[in-house]
């Protein structure tokens, strides 16, 4: 199936993008790391299905020196060894606000004191707007079928500037 339309193409999505792209780069130049950028953005891709967004992050991951097992591993990252406590943190924070009608609370007090024990306040910053952006990208695509499988690592970064 192909796409359903081109938001690269048409000039007010083309805008909307773009300044999309812009609100990223706040994100990614904040203090939050950017291997955790990653995974959050990977793991939140992968619950919405968005196979454009789990492309494009998983190699600009790879591109920026993540391993290919802590990729592989990170839909089950609670059953695996290789993350840290503080990216544990962060997944478990980028699934349950992603998952918002899965829980009446949102994002569980024994969620949030994780985070909060891992990241300082920019960090915190980052980390809830960047489950929100990637969140409505993940929409974005999904919408449209954008298909997963083109993206070039370092395209995204150089279409914000």
């Amino acid at each position: 199936m192909d796409a359903r339309f081109n938001l690269f193409e048409n000039e007010v999505a083309a805008r909307f993008t773009k300044r999309f792209a812009n609100a990223g780069l706040v994100i990614h130049q904040s203090s939050l790391p950017r291997s955790t950028q990653e995974l959050v953005s990977l793991r939140a891709s992968q619950i919405n299905g968005c196979g454009w967004c789990i492309d494009l992050h998983t190699k600009e991951a790879a591109a920026a020196g993540e391993s290919a097992v802590r990729l592989h591993l990170v839909a089950a990252w609670r059953e695996s060894t290789v993350f840290t406590e503080a990216e544990r943190a962060a997944l478990a924070l980028t699934e349950e606000g992603s998952r918002l009608a899965d829980a009446h609370q949102g994002v569980s007090d024994e969620t949030w004191e994780q985070v909060r024990k891992h990241y300082d306040d920019d960090q915190v910053a980052a980390l809830v707007c960047l489950v929100a952006l990637i969140n409505a990208a993940n929409r974005l695509a999904v919408i449209v079928h954008q298909k997963g499988g083109s993206y070039e690592a370092g395209t995204f970064a150089a279409a914000a500037g």
